[in-house]
């Protein structure tokens, strides 16, 4: 029982993050539940400074306050509507984490097996565990090193593309090299060549050989995934990194790293698998590269977009009963979701029926447009899943769609050579009205073509969301 204290800690930090974990799945309850993340997180670092392996105080301190102070600035500046881009980065540090400490525990072994028997009894923390293994032991502990490394490698260059595809730094075009798919299973089959090299042997070279093929499939398989798949590619990634993490916690035997990369690996599994059915996607197919692209000639869009002004619109919303708003990732941009809860505050006033219809991607987060109308004071008890609300549209006197695209296109059920063919969408031409704020006439982040735009009863409301709606908001009292 000698570090007893880091074992209950970290049992006690397990607890903390299950806890954060689950709170999170409800807004009333998601700010306690980061708190218990935040406690959990702390009190797992104290552990581990003071456990099996402490020391060299100094650098750990400086390296803590570093990340804290870097983490600090970044929480603070960063916008909501680059969320998904963050997570993609931090995501990336994940993977290159993992890669390193692969490396570590790679040199450490091979340092302690060149000792002799008297010299191994000197050993603490890791080396010690290390010196106590038998050949079988090392073997496991070299297919665990191998499997964190590739996950890592894989997590890295996978982050760093989907980091730019939302960025607008890359293309979120599906993009892959001639050979498509038989490239990444030469190099799948590469990597296990490798991982039967290294362990016959021990030597650092496969292990490095291995790292190269992970990281270029990281990045192969990322380019090949279009705009319209990259909310499950984020989610996915973030599985990726909890594996990574369980895989180097085996390495290193720490019980809490391997708690927390299962529930970070198996949470975001189960997210990717809950959004690609709320996409229609196949979930094997979205992480090979299958979709994102188009299959054949698209539909012809007939017709052509007719815009309307703010008095045509509030004039509409004055003679409405019941309206439902639909954001999207224009709202974010714009940052106009205070002045949507101000629209649905005064509508509401009037008596009128007012509820908002959130698809499960909207704003290319999960839970993006959720976390933007709960700052914005919005009721929570007007905000509907996409399955809640849908069968609403015929009844409904008057439908706003506020910065979405792909998550409104009928297309996807209309045109079986559509990119999003299939996918769940929420169906607002059924409403008797349709207003659509809009930039301009372009096709948006993954872009498809949206024959919504051209219905009889849509009217484009264009302009910056939030300039739009403050004109909007001038006419309603």
């Amino acid at each position: 029982m000698e570090f007893g204290f880091t074992t209950a800690a970290y049992v006690v930090a397990a607890v903390l993050f299950i806890l954060s974990l689950g709170g999170l799945s409800g807004q009333e309850s998601a700010k306690r539940a980061v708190w218990y993340g935040i406690v959990g997180m702390a009190l797992a670092v104290f552990a581990t400074l003071v456990g099996p392996g402490s020391g060299f105080w100094l650098l750990s301190l400086v390296l803590i306050a570093g990340g804290g102070a870097i983490g600090y600035q970044l929480a603070s500046k960063v916008e909501m509507t680059q969320m998904p881009e963050l997570v993609a980065g931090m995501h990336a540090l994940v993977g290159l984490a993992a890669v390193f400490v692969g490396f570590n525990a790679h040199f450490e072994l091979l340092n302690v097996m060149g000792m002799d028997d008297a010299a191994k009894k000197s050993l603490d923390g890791f080396a010690a565990l290390l010196a106590k293994k038998d050949s079988v032991e090392i073997n496991i502990l070299r297919v665990e090193l191998a499997l964190g490394i590739w996950i890592g490698a894989v997590t890295f260059t996978g982050s760093v593309i989907a980091y730019g595809k939302l960025s607008g730094k890359v293309t979120s075009a599906a993009t892959k090299l001639p050979g498509g798919h038989m490239l990444n299973a030469g190099a799948g089959a590469l990597s296990f060549i490798c991982l039967v090299w290294y362990l016959s042997s021990g030597a650092f070279l496969p292990v490095m050989i291995l790292t190269l093929a992970a990281l270029f499939i990281g990045y192969h398989l990322i380019m090949g995934i279009g705009g319209a798949d990259m909310p499950v590619v984020v989610s996915m990634l973030n599985s990726y990194s909890g594996w990574a993490a369980a895989a180097i916690g085996f390495s290193l035997g720490n019980d809490l790293l391997i708690v927390v990369g299962a529930l970070v690996g198996s949470s975001g599994a189960i997210l990717s698998y809950i959004m690609c059915k709320a996409m229609n996607r196949s979930f094997v197919s979205v992480i090979l590269g299958g979709f994102g692209g188009a299959t054949g000639p698209a539909m012809e869009v007939e017709g052509e977009q007719v815009a309307i002004d703010a008095d045509g619109v509030a004039t509409a919303l004055d003679e409405a009963d019941s309206v439902i708003i639909i954001p999207g990732y224009g709202m974010a941009v714009a940052q106009a979701q205070q002045n949507v809860a101000e629209l649905t505050r005064r509508l509401r006033a009037k008596g009128k029926e007012v509820r908002f219809a959130i698809h499960p991607v909207a704003g290319r987060l999960p839970g993006h447009m959720n976390v933007l109308l709960a700052e914005a004071k919005v009721p929570y008890d007007i905000v509907m899943e996409m399955d809640e609300i849908n069968e609403d549209f015929p009844e409904t006197d008057v439908a706003i769609v506020i910065g979405s695209n792909d998550i409104v296109n009928p297309a996807a059920q209309e045109d079986p050579n559509s990119p999003i063919a299939g996918m769940p969408v929420l169906e607002c031409w059924k409403a008797k009205q349709v207003f659509v704020s809009k930039r301009g006439q372009g096709t948006g982040y993954s872009g498809i073509e949206n024959p919504l735009f051209y219905k009889e009863n849509t009217r484009m409301f264009y302009g910056d969301a939030k300039a739009s709606l403050d004109t909007l908001l001038t006419l309603i009292s």
